[in-house]
């Protein structure tokens, strides 16, 4: 592959597969790779024609084929050598028995790093496909942390793969295809590299949805030869009014690619002629300065479009693309798309990140891709601590990968970018995490807004923080970044996880009792066994699995005491079990409920118990316990598993409301309503919710949540809402 000795060994090798792509590559690495690296990439195809011999693409071609056009990919971006070489090598780990100690020993530590990075987990056993496919992406988005190659590499590959994909059957085509419009294409977009985007979208595109692919490309080519005349118009007119006004500009026609207009028509709700009405063009000038020359004689030539202007230059989008974005009003009326970008802002637009590879020479420090895409990646570490598995890292990363963007400012003038519909605790905690988890308020352009209030662009934001506050389950309900949700669902499972432990240690002393044990007085060894036995690490883990709902205590007190039993365990645990075993039979008095549990204790929505109900809870796996009345039948049903019923009651001080509904059945007259509202203001209850049932002309029924803290004040209430004119009869509401 390279002059001399490389030829030499190619010339004595048996067989050489894919010459011609071989000689493709020789041609594009002598250009810029010394001899001694270009011998080393040969090399890595030797090896990987040897180890992938008998192996074939779908399409029928030898399995080397596909490194070897992923590695032209690659060079033709001039990449280094050491991405070459792992390109070449890519899924050696993965579909030969090499492994990557072997790759370390033959090629180096960091070629085996980005080959292991790009490597699927083909060793592990996952519980399904989704499971797989999001752990595979867990550990790749990693190793991209720690070497941006890797993305690259795999970005590569797929780029192959999707150009091949009419090997593949139909769903496994729709399946690759919606991974790649998910996932690969947005992460080239987010990386800057705009050609990767564009072609992977269009492949993607046209393997899910062919139909639409076809019938959409028919129509772009019939309308194409009918645009001709004013596309010529347009350009002669921007060239000849640059050239007067002394400036050297490059003009071009920029046509939108067919996802693009596919996109557009969906998103939009547009027919094909109103999208494929507007002409685009580019204007690559040599200077910034040159930039805003441009925008300010177009805009002069032709009238520009009120609010469709937007300056990436000053403010760059994250990915590090930098243009001026106008629209003008062109000749015959039609809108015309410019964007206006000097030629080192062109490069990174269409390269990304890759930009430092392939334009070494060019000053594009200016373009802060590098350092965006850095501070990305940071984010991916920081979320991937944050989150509980891999699938929801995935979809995490999925949010974060938005289009749009929205830039607001802080109230000290700071920049800050967000993904479009982004709220203040998207912003707050862009800020800074502890920002995020004690906000309370925020104020756009000095007004109070509620939390979850979509940001616009230029608005000021400033966050109203307070040391005792903390994050709220209901922020995931609006919140867009990755981060924010990363964040407030670790902070809900630690404190999940502290309620848990503290509802299991007492639901399980409450089991225990039953059989005489107290396990607080087991010995290290003897609990050590125990945890064992249940497979768990510590006393806490199984506090927590109680707690949750996950281990029945009655059934974890039984496997306790049965194992304390047998003459076998008896024997085992005798030198660590004291007296506590033969002391006399604890009473087990039944679980106290103060309403202030957390999370792990909740009341069911069937029936609504309040203080003064007779009450009993089932224990439900995931969710702890919920406590139900005792005549409710969810509860009654539940009694053919006695081992989720617990025995509980109320605590006699209780300081805090509880939901419940009534029905009220009233004459359909005007200020009904108020007045009930009234009665129930006066007696300091605060109403949830109301929704109105129509019986019939005369009566309506209203559904009233309300709060209240015990049976006697919903009697006291009921009392007097019955006193309301127009009210015939009040009852509470049963759901079960």
């Amino acid at each position: 592959m390279e002059s001399g000795a490389t030829k030499a060994i190619e010339a004595s090798s048996p067989v050489v597969q894919g010459g011609h792509l071989l000689d493709t590559l020789q041609t594009l690495l002598e250009e810029y790779l010394p001899e001694d690296q270009v011998a080393c990439v040969y090399r890595a195809y030797q090896f990987g024609a040897r180890v992938h011999h008998d192996q074939y693409r779908a399409s029928g071609e030898p399995y080397i084929h596909h490194p070897l056009v992923v590695a032209c990919i690659l060079a033709r971006m001039r990449l280094d050598h050491c991405t070459i070489t792992a390109a070449i090598l890519h899924d050696v780990i993965e579909d030969t028995p090499v492994v990557k100690e072997e790759i370390e020993t033959e090629f180096g530590a960091e070629i085996a790093e980005l080959v292991d990075g790009v490597t699927k987990l083909t060793q592990i056993e996952f519980e399904n496909k989704l499971e797989a496919e999001a752990e595979n992406f867990r550990k790749m988005m990693l190793a991209m942390v720690r070497d941006i190659r890797v993305i690259i590499i795999k970005l590569a590959d797929r780029l192959h793969n999707m150009r091949t994909l009419g090997a593949l059957v139909a769903y496994k085509r729709r399946r690759i295809a919606k991974e790649t419009l998910e996932v690969y294409a947005p992460m080239a977009n987010r990386l800057g590299m705009n050609q990767f985007r564009i072609e992977l979208q269009d492949l993607g595109f046209q393997a899910l949805y062919p139909q639409r692919y076809r019938v959409l490309a028919e129509s772009v080519k019939r309308a194409r030869g009918n645009r001709k005349e004013v596309i010529q118009k347009i350009d002669k007119s921007l060239e000849q009014r640059l050239r007067q006004e002394g400036l050297k500009a490059k003009v071009e026609g920029r046509e939108k690619h067919l996802y693009s207009i596919y996109q557009k028509m969906k998103v939009k709700r547009l027919s094909f002629s109103e999208v494929f009405d507007v002409y685009a063009f580019r204007v690559i000038v040599d200077s910034v300065d040159g930039c805003y020359r441009t925008l300010g004689i177009l805009h002069h030539l032709y009238k520009p479009v009120g609010g469709r202007f937007k300056d990436y230059i000053a403010i760059p989008k994250a990915n590090g693309y930098q243009s001026l974005h106008t629209v003008l009003f062109g000749p015959y009326g039609v809108p015309v798309e410019v964007q206006i970008r000097t030629h080192d802002m062109d490069k990174v637009a269409e390269a990304g990140v890759a930009a430092h590879w392939l334009y070494k020479t060019s000053n594009l420090k200016s373009s802060g891709t590098t350092a965006n895409v850095h501070e990305w990646m940071r984010g991916l570490l920081e979320m991937q601590q944050q989150a509980g598995d891999s699938i929801e890292f995935l979809e995490n990363v999925k949010i974060d990968l938005f289009p749009d963007e929205v830039y607001v400012f802080t109230p000290k003038g700071k920049i800050m970018r967000l993904p479009r519909g982004s709220t203040a605790i998207d912003f707050a905690y862009c800020v800074h995490t502890d920002v995020g988890a004690t906000c309370v308020a925020a104020k756009v352009d000095r007004r109070l807004v509620p939390l979850s209030t979509p940001l616009l662009n230029g608005q000021t934001v400033e966050v109203i923080t307070a040391l005792s506050a903390r994050p709220n389950a209901a922020w995931l309900n609006f919140v867009v970044t990755g981060k924010a949700r990363s964040k407030i669902r670790h902070y809900l499972k630690n404190l999940r996880r502290d309620e848990s432990v503290g509802l299991g240690k007492r639901l399980l002393g409450k089991a225990l009792d039953a059989f005489s044990i107290n396990i607080n007085e087991i010995g290290e060894q003897a609990l050590k066994v125990l945890l064992n036995d249940f497979n768990l690490e510590s006393l806490e883990d199984l506090y927590a699995d109680v707690g949750l709902g996950n281990r029945p205590p009655i059934l974890v007190a039984k496997r306790i005491h049965d194992q304390l039993s047998d003459g076998n365990a008896a024997r085992k645990w005798r030198r660590y079990v004291p007296s506590w075993l033969r002391r006399e039979r604890a009473s087990g008095a039944p679980l106290a409920i103060k309403g202030t549990e957390g999370m792990v204790v909740s009341f069911g929505k069937c029936c609504r118990p309040i203080p003064g109900d007779t009450i009993c809870a089932l224990l439900t796996s995931g969710r702890g316990i919920v406590v139900h009345q005792s005549t409710c039948r969810n509860a009654l049903s539940a009694r053919k598993s006695p081992e989720k019923l617990l025995d509980v009651h109320w605590e006699r001080e209780i300081g805090v409301v509880f939901p419940v509904e009534v029905a009220i059945h009233a004459h359909n007259r005007r200020g009904v309503l108020a007045n009930v509202a009234a009665v129930f203001s006066d007696m300091g209850a605060n109403i949830d919710n109301i929704s109105v049932e129509d019986r019939d002309g005369k009566y309506s029924v209203l559904h009233v949540t309300v709060d209240v803290s015990d049976r006697r004040h919903l009697a006291r209430i009921m009392r007097r809402v019955r006193r309301v004119d127009s009210v015939a009869k009040i009852q509470r509401d049963k759901h079960a």
